[in-house]
């Protein structure tokens, strides 16, 4: 099993003895609910379920201090006026005689789990726990928090590991500033928190959960804060923040600053990803989510090259005021937070792909090593099929493309009625244009409302594709950069790695997000220059949009490259892509010309807060509208 999930029953037994409507939510329900919602969706029995242990008193000595350990441990022979007393001494925090207990349990999934990552015994996972950590501090417990576990995990994962960079993600209704705290001189951790801020009207309440507050001494660039500053912020801006920040700054890699580069590890504190959970991207950000992404970008550049090589401006900086006056605060026990924290996990565990169909590799050799639970096929489409989308194109009349052809109207029917879950063919090099044509078809025809084909080397668009929005036809290949239409794009293919990443990040994926294919075309024709590694993140990253649909033609000469794109499309991490280097100045001008081109169709590009009339903020009841 690739996922494993981490939890123990005993975690439910910290809970509340007084009457506190703050801090009502925290409660055991928390953890029965989400397992229960687990396991009637199926999930729980495919993963590879732990038993948590509880951390050692050693291990909570990794960030806190051992007075602080000490008088948690005590709490487990006060009564409950005592509990009662000592729980007003800090902020929406309650104490149980198994609080001790639990939170050692919750300090001790993330331990399992981060070892169980790392020793390879499963590629990712999920802890259950309670009680929370991302708000507890060395010596204080904070918002429900007692131990902060993922600090934890993360000092863990150094120590025992060896681990020199670690990313954490958190994605919170609250700003997490014990991790910020933690680490924010550390340049081994970068720690970055998207949380509503609403210019500090919003708990914590805390000046440094601003966007300029950015760590301190060699830390500094290594905490990242996107405050969103009103509510009902929607898909199309968490997706805007992930692919014009988060994605940037985990893709840089060492030596373009300090210890940077991408992540050995990345951890969540509240929540997990998956590449079969889509979000589908709404069809523009709102004002004030562009204005928070922008001030963290320009308050961000001095310290990531990333930013730099991107059309930032420093004009904008970062709102540092910080209301005053008698406010109306929603704290952590708050109802609305309890129903945004429902509607959102409502929606996420809706979207998961239940039940994964395995990768196909339809290729020409039958050695190749392919990894566990990808299928290699011989099977095909009968032959007449191939025969008739065969007529009115002569190169395909050859044997050898007709077999190839049967191939690939096998796979892609599989595909679409959902057999399997991705796939790759072989092909022909003289037929490769051809075939590509008939798969675009053939897609259309069987189902597929919105296809992307992204295609390398020499690969002409078909002359009779229309630009309908059913079809987005992206070209990557020699030295032209042109946006054509809307829906026809043509952009260099980079000659760096950091010409590639930024290209990816900064072009590919708004792009594929904006457009939501039901359906991912990847060609590497002939001559299309790609290394293997490339090929593969670039498959890798085109999952998600697709959710989880791609297939890929290569040529039949390359079957070690087909080898490296199975794992990546069954969901293994693709490889490394070797030594990096920065993009080349032309390239950076050419993504940036085609980015200003397109912007005004594809939204999804927009990094800047627009500033013409008809772009203006609007606001109903504190509650951020999408521009019109």
């Amino acid at each position: 099993m690739w996922t494993a999930l981490v939890y123990h029953e005993d975690m439910m037994g910290h809970e509340l003895l007084w009457d506190d409507p703050e801090c009502k939510i925290e409660g055991p329900q928390r953890l029965s609910a989400a397992l229960d919602r687990l396991r009637q969706c199926g999930l729980e029995q495919r993963c590879l379920q732990l038993s948590a242990r509880e951390a050692s008193e050693a291990e909570l000595g990794l960030v806190h201090s051992p007075e602080y350990i000490a008088l948690i441990h005590g709490t487990q022979v006060l009564g409950k006026e005592e509990l009662q007393e000592l729980s007003g001494q800090y902020d929406a925090v309650y104490f149980h005689p198994s609080t001790f207990h639990c939170a050692r349990l919750a300090a001790g999934a993330a331990l399992q789990l981060v070892d169980a990552v790392l020793t390879g015994a499963v590629h990712n996972g999920l802890a259950l726990v309670r009680p929370p950590g991302h708000h507890s501090q060395r010596a204080a417990a904070n918002g429900f928090c007692v131990f902060n576990n993922v600090a934890i995990a993360a000092e863990h994962a150094k120590q025992k590991h060896g681990l020199c960079r670690i990313l954490i993600v958190d994605w919170d209704i609250h700003h997490g500033q014990g991790i910020q705290y933690i680490f924010e001189d550390d340049p081994s951790v970068l720690y970055f928190s998207w949380h509503r801020y609403e210019h500090g009207r919003f708990w914590p309440f805390l000046r440094e959960s601003n966007a300029d507050a950015v760590g301190q001494g060699r830390g500094r660039g290594f905490t990242v804060n996107l405050p969103w500053n009103q509510v009902g912020m929607g898909n199309a801006d968490y997706m805007a923040a992930f692919l014009h920040l988060l994605l940037p700054l985990a893709f840089e890699p060492s030596g373009t600053r300090r210890a940077r580069c991408r992540p050995h590890q990345s951890a969540s504190p509240t929540s997990h990803s998956c590449s079969r959970c889509w979000l589908a991207a709404e069809s523009v950000q709102c004002w004030s989510a562009l204005e928070s992404i922008q001030s963290v970008r320009a308050v961000q550049a001095p310290h990531w090259l990333s930013l730099q090589q991107q059309d930032v401006d420093p004009a904008l900086s970062p709102s540092t005021h910080f209301l005053e006056g008698r406010l109306l605060p929603v704290l952590p026990g708050d109802p609305a937070c309890k129903a945004e924290a429902s509607a959102v996990l409502s929606s996420l565990l809706g979207q998961l792909y239940l039940h994964p169909t395995p990768a196909v590799c339809n290729g020409p050799d039958a050695t190749l090593v392919l990894p566990r639970d990808v299928i290699y096929q011989e099977e095909s489409a009968p032959r007449e099929e191939a025969e008739t989308w065969a007529r009115l194109r002569a190169s395909l009349a050859q044997d050898e493309a007709l077999t190839a052809l049967m191939k690939l109207l096998y796979l892609l029917d599989g595909i679409l009625d959902g057999q399997v879950s991705s796939g790759i063919v072989a092909t022909p090099a003289s037929t490769a244009v051809a075939i590509l044509n008939v798969a675009i078809q053939r897609g259309l025809s069987h189902g597929a409302q919105r296809l992307f084909c992204v295609a390398l080397g020499q690969l002409d668009r078909p002359p009779d594709l229309t630009d309908d929005g059913r079809t987005f036809w992206l070209s990557i290949r020699g030295k032209e950069a042109a946006a054509f239409s809307a829906f026809h794009v043509s952009t260099p293919l980079p000659g760096t790695s950091g010409g590639f990443l930024s290209c990816i990040v900064g072009l590919v994926l708004p792009l594929a997000y904006g457009f939501q294919p039901d359906l991912v075309l990847v060609a590497l024709g002939p001559a299309h220059g790609l290394q293997g590694p490339h090929a593969a993140l670039l498959a890798a990253v085109l999952r998600v949009p697709a959710r989880g649909r791609v297939l890929v033609l290569v040529e039949e000469s390359e079957p070690q490259l087909a080898g490296m794109l199975a794992p990546v499309l069954r969901g293994e991490a693709p490889p490394s892509l070797g030594p990096f280097l920065m993009a080349s100045p032309e390239d950076v001008q050419a993504l940036r010309s085609l980015r200003g081109q397109l912007e005004p169709q594809w939204k999804m590009l927009q990094v800047a807060v627009p500033l013409s009339s008809g772009n203006v903020e609007s606001t109903t009841a504190g509650m951020c509208t999408p521009q019109k």
